[in-house]
């Protein structure tokens, strides 16, 4: 079921799900990561969506990760932390996944596994005031290999060395420079600029969006490339979207897509 703290909503095609606890820098505890996947799950199942942000309540944090006050309850012997772990992966994944374009808006403090969503995500918007970084080595806890990989194919291995190893927090402007973030705005405007970005990607071919997400992922080899893939390679011939915006650029005019 839904969790209180983790609220999706929904603009025409473009969805917004909001991490709900500016009190507490957003961050999670185990119920809200199982709520945060449940809901990329039911979003990534929604083909007449075309994009999705994740946000923090506030300005102050996209998230500051998981509650570390909350793990004496829920880790901290196997079988809780098989549970803890198994959710939290899960939660990542259907980020990673997630059919549609997936969006951070990086606003404050994006830390642990805050950073940790926003790199499973396509684009990540900050400003100078954003902060991100993973103190994994301040708690003596391991980052999962699915984990690092995100961080890794963002921004190579010197890079992740220093996020991982060095514990550095890289100010919006060191995160831009090195690729974490993948656009910088001005204070204050960090989710306007999502809300624009994702209504310039709704103004597109849903299924060439979808086509070109899941490639990048299957190319940097996060997920394996078949046969059918293959096939898919062409097929936008025979859609109508393809059509419709042919006989648009023939008339001049912008197509209208159907994601059919």
């Amino acid at each position: 079921m839904p969790h209180d703290l983790i609220k999706t909503s929904r603009d025409g095609v473009i969805a917004t799900v909001l991490i709900d606890r500016a009190a507490k820098r957003n961050c999670l505890d185990l119920p809200m990561w199982i709520g945060l996947g449940e809901a990329l799950a039911a979003l990534s199942a929604d083909e007449s969506l075309r994009a999705v942000i994740i946000r923090g309540a506030g300005e102050e944090a996209f998230s500051a990760g998981a509650d570390i006050a909350a793990f004496a309850a829920e880790r901290g012997t196997p079988e809780r932390e098989a549970v803890y772990s198994h959710e939290l992966h899960g939660a990542f994944h259907a980020i990673r996944t997630c059919l549609h374009p997936t969006i951070a808006a990086c606003s404050g403090w994006t830390m642990g596994g805050g950073c940790g969503i926003a790199t499973m995500c396509d684009f990540r918007i900050g400003s100078s005031a954003t902060r991100m970084g993973i103190p994994a080595r301040n708690l003596g806890i391991f980052y999962a290999y699915e984990e690092i990989d995100p961080i890794l194919q963002i921004c190579g291995y010197a890079t992740t060395a220093e996020i991982l190893i060095e514990g550095r927090i890289l100010t919006g402007e060191e995160a831009y420079q090195k690729g974490l973030l993948s656009r910088l705005v001005a204070d204050g405007t960090v989710h306007a600029e999502a809300d624009a970005l994702a209504a310039r990607i709704a103004q597109g071919s849903p299924l060439s969006a979808r086509f070109h997400k899941q490639a990048m992922q299957k190319l940097r080899g996060a997920l394996p490339i078949n046969a059918a893939d293959r096939e898919r390679e062409g097929s936008f011939a025979y859609t109508e979207d393809f059509r419709n915006a042919a006989q648009a650029f023939l008339e001049k005019r912008k197509p209208v897509f159907e994601g059919r």
